[in-house]
């Protein structure tokens, strides 16, 4: 029932009748009876059906004078009418009328009947203090409150309202929200409050903006909620706004330190890890940040700050609101000077953080000592500065800049203790990236000291190779390779990795390499070589525990892969046993690419089982590609999969060999390999008939001047006739020595290669050793003439025998 009287406010609803206890009827406009209660049915005593719907006047005495009277109750006049009660006797009762409309608008009466045999039901008025007291505690209310009417004008508001809004309550009477309030506010605004006048239903939103000029953003949790008559109408709309800026810069700030630890370190690099920084703070705390290093940390040493005068700083990162970033008096990677008397030069020695405003003293006298910047601040209109520290494990790394330009509030000190965890934790980061670029320096300082510097000369093959360090945060691994000369012109290709990271598996790969240089000047086979080194490993391992301490947390589990392999450019076949290594490919001259099948052996330090050799023809001009794991097994696919990738850009070679290794680097492996990668391309070459000259030799003394015969013609025919002599006399103590102490058949061969080769073989297995004769005897000068005119000279062992040779050097150094 829409009631006219009905304040929202509370303004004479005291006065309303309670339509439980009262005696209560509606009459329309036409005088019918349209609503009968239980209490008029027992005052007079007509049922609910014998009234509804008949016209009024019947309930009245019956005289003219009831009629009258009940006129002037219509008209606001109460007093005694007579009414007629259903037995017939007639009683007068007080009337009182109240105006409403029915739902369709038309106007309709409530009458209230109170007998006089009967207190009248009301309720007890108020006291007047009691009213006050409830205007004033609306009127005075510091919590927001606003009243709204259904076309969304203000009624009232309490005295927060006014004070947050910044006029007085007659001003805010009559006034709609987009009368006071910025645009983006008022539909959030109206539009709620719209919707809570169509459902009745409260609502909650939030709104952000300032609530009137010259105030700062203000974060506003807002509740609308429906007022309602005595009919369950809504007439108006109640509306409270709770300022929660405080909350809710709360929550920023753990969001954001929460971001800083989730985006801030996510890689081992410096420069990387602050740009990361200024791209969390920029546009949340900060307009504008600089973050300078000093810059001994992208080196990965110490950071050593200067005591007195300028301090060098460089420019780590750097981030604006403002595209381009053009507040920056220096980009990224440039070194900067501070004066000493500077924020961030006091800010370094002293590694306290500071607040300014662009007028206190500190920043004037900066801007006097360096114009580039003051230029900028003025420019930019920069009203605000903190100077932070970075600094991790009692070491101040750089400073990190943070100004407002754009934002109107300045920074607080909360801004400052969110700008300083923030900083520690970005230099806990930046420190941690120093030390592992320390770490993966001096690594990779030692894994290049201990790969080869310059690959050995030798003619048996043209060789290309490539080392790649991993980029991955376990560091660098144990690969390595080895291109190793040998007698009769032959070469050795090695491979090996070492399983692991760090410090102690580019030691144990020097370690190896070195061992396998030691094992290949002696010739040994492949799968012997390999046996030797399997030792190795072994012994290594026991030392290590040995040493092994809980402070060296040294790890036990030495395990290394090798792959030896010999190619003899002579009879242009090789030799090559594997210890859980990739096998080789071989490319031939036709564009034929194909993996050795070599025999499964066991990686280094597993021990107790054997290693085997496969030999193999190649063509000349083929390719032999040996390389580690690192190359074909990458988190996209696994070893089986690179190996057939590799084998498919093996079948269309490059031009040359330094092209095909950057082919297969590039087509096989990812920007940022997560393992070491060692490639060696080789490209056979064979020497011709006419380099080689081979005789077999009676075993007779007598056979020693015709052996010197045939080296001197051999020798003329080559045009060598410098080292005529010297080979004479090499070949004369080689032969001799296989003939007496030898045993059949021996045989003798001439190798011209970059250096003039002798062989001389017989079928004994006892090699000979070099000693110092004693005046008075007869032998143990040979092998002693032969070590002083050879430039290098030694003893192959083989199937059925062995090889004693000598490398001349065809540029006679005493000629």
């Amino acid at each position: 029932m829409d009631m006219e009287n009905a304040d929202p406010l509370g303004n004479g609803l005291d006065q309303f009748p309670d339509q439980v206890t009262s005696a209560t009827a509606v009459v329309d406009a036409g005088g019918i009876v349209t609503g009968w209660s239980s209490a008029a049915q027992r005052l007079l005593g007509y049922p609910y059906e014998d009234v509804v719907g008949r016209p009024a006047a019947r309930l009245l005495g019956g005289n003219a004078d009831a009629v009258v009277r009940f006129s002037a109750v219509l008209e606001g006049r109460g007093g005694p009418t007579p009414l007629r009660h259903q037995d017939g006797h007639h009683m007068d009762a007080e009337l009182r009328a109240y105006a409403s409309l029915d739902r369709e608008g038309n106007a309709q009466w409530l009458i209230v009947a109170t007998s006089p045999q009967q207190p009248r039901p009301h309720r007890e008025p108020r006291p007047h203090e009691d009213k006050a007291t409830t205007e004033e505690a609306f009127a005075q209310s510091d919590l927001p409150v606003m009243i709204y009417d259904a076309e969304l004008r203000a009624l009232r508001g309490s005295a927060g309202a006014t004070r947050a809004l910044g006029l007085t309550e007659e001003q805010i009477r009559g006034r709609r929200v987009t009368d006071i309030l910025p645009p983006h506010i008022c539909t959030t605004v109206e539009e709620g409050m719209r919707r809570v006048f169509e459902t009745g239903e409260p609502e909650r939103f939030d709104v952000h903006g300032r609530p009137r000029r010259g105030a700062h953003d203000r974060y506003w949790a807002v509740s609308v909620s429906p007022l309602r008559n005595p009919a369950g109408q809504v007439r108006h709309v109640q509306l409270i706004a709770l300022d929660v800026t405080q909350q809710h810069q709360a929550r920023e700030r753990l969001v954001l330190l929460n971001d800083v630890s989730a985006q801030v370190g996510s890689t081992l690099d410096v420069m990387r890890t602050a740009q990361e920084m200024a791209d969390v703070a920029v546009g949340r705390l900060a307009d504008f940040i600089s973050i300078d290093l000093l810059d001994g940390l992208f080196r990965g040493v110490e950071p050593r700050p200067s005591a007195t005068g300028s301090v060098a700083l460089r420019r780590a990162a750097q981030r604006s609101v403002l595209p381009g970033t053009p507040e920056a008096v220096i980009r990224p990677g440039e070194v900067d000077y501070y004066p000493e008397s500077t924020p961030p030069a006091r800010c370094l020695d002293t590694g306290r953080s500071s607040l300014h405003r662009t007028l206190d003293e500190a920043i004037e006298s900066w801007q006097v000592a360096d114009p580039a910047r003051a230029a900028k601040v003025r420019d930019f209109g920069m009203h605000s500065i903190m100077v932070i520290p970075l600094r991790a494990r009692g070491i101040t790394l750089g400073v990190a800049v943070l100004v407002r330009h754009r934002r109107r509030d300045s920074f607080d000190e909360d801004d400052l203790l969110l700008a300083e965890e923030i900083a520690a934790r970005t230099a806990v980061a930046v420190d941690n990236a120093r030390r592992f670029t320390r770490e993966r320096t001096t690594a990779l300082a030692l894994q290049r000291s201990l790969l080869p510097q310059r690959l050995a000369a030798q003619e048996a093959a043209e060789v290309a190779y490539r080392y790649l360090p991993a980029r991955s945060r376990a560091g660098l691994g144990g690969d390595w390779f080895d291109v190793i000369p040998l007698s009769g012109a032959r070469v050795a290709l090695v491979v090996g990795d070492v399983v692991g990271h760090g410090l102690r598996a580019s030691a144990t790969m020097g370690r190896l390499r070195t061992a396998v240089r030691t094992l290949a000047d002696v010739d040994l086979p492949p799968e012997e070589l390999l046996v030797h080194l399997d030792d190795l490993i072994t012994h290594l391992r026991a030392e290590e525990e040995v040493a092994t301490g809980p402070e060296l947390e040294i790890v036990t589990d030495l395990i290394a892969t090798c792959l030896y392999l010999v190619y003899d450019p002579v009879s242009r076949r090789c030799a090559a046993a594997g210890a859980g290594h990739p096998p080789p490919a071989v490319v031939t001259p036709d564009g034929k690419a194909e993996f050795i099948d070599l025999p499964v052996g066991p990686p280094l330090g597993v021990g107790g089982l054997p290693f085997e050799a496969v030999e193999w023809e190649v063509p000349r001009g083929s390719l032999l590609v040996l390389y580690t794991d690192g190359l074909v097994e990458v988190p996209e696919h696994d070893v089986g999969r690179g190996m057939a990738l590799l084998r498919r850009r093996l079948e269309h070679p490059a031009h040359s060999l330094e092209a095909t290794c950057d082919d297969l680097v590039q087509s096989l492996l990812p920007a940022q390999p997560s393992d070491d990668v060692a490639l060696l391309i080789a490209r056979t070459r064979a020497l011709g008939a006419g380099q080689v000259a081979t005789w077999d030799v009676p075993s007779d003394p007598a056979a020693v001047a015709d052996a010197r015969d045939k080296v001197a013609r051999r020798l003329a025919d080559w045009g060598l006739h410098e080292v005529v002599f010297t080979t004479e006399l090499v070949v004369s103590e080689l032969v001799t020595n296989a003939i007496r102490y030898g045993t059949p058949p021996v045989q003798l061969r001439l190798i011209r290669d970059t250096a003039l080769i002798c062989e001389v073989s017989d079928g004994s297995s006892t090699a000979p050793h070099m000693r110092r004769a004693r005046m008075f005897d007869e032998g143990g000068r040979g092998l002693l003439l032969v070590a002083q005119f050879a430039e290098r000279w030694g003893t192959r062992h083989r199937t059925g025998g062995k090889s004693i040779w000598a490398e001349i050097g065809l540029q006679d150094e005493w000629s």
